[in-house]
């Protein structure tokens, strides 16, 4: 499951990081990036960057890439 450079574009800002280094294998806490507030920055671009509200439970199941992916599709977004 690849991303678009969309979703890349995404956690690149959220995290701070360089676009290069937003890979599939990405998961939350597997960079010092990807903490708990980054997090919440990831779901606000996320829900800002395609024009959703995610819900909590949701939010929670999107700790990496693949997840992520997964849990656009359930809002009708392909990332």
């Amino acid at each position: 499951m690849s991303m678009s450079p969309k979703l890349q574009e995404v956690f690149a800002t959220a995290l701070a990081l360089p676009a290069d280094q937003i890979t599939n294998d990405l998961a939350y806490q597997s960079v010092p990036e990807w903490d708990s507030m980054s997090h919440m920055i990831l779901i606000a671009e996320l829900e800002s960057k395609y024009s959703i509200t995610i819900e909590t439970e949701d939010l929670l199941e999107m700790n990496d890439v693949t997840n992520v992916i997964t849990g656009l599709k359930k809002y009708g977004v392909e990332a």
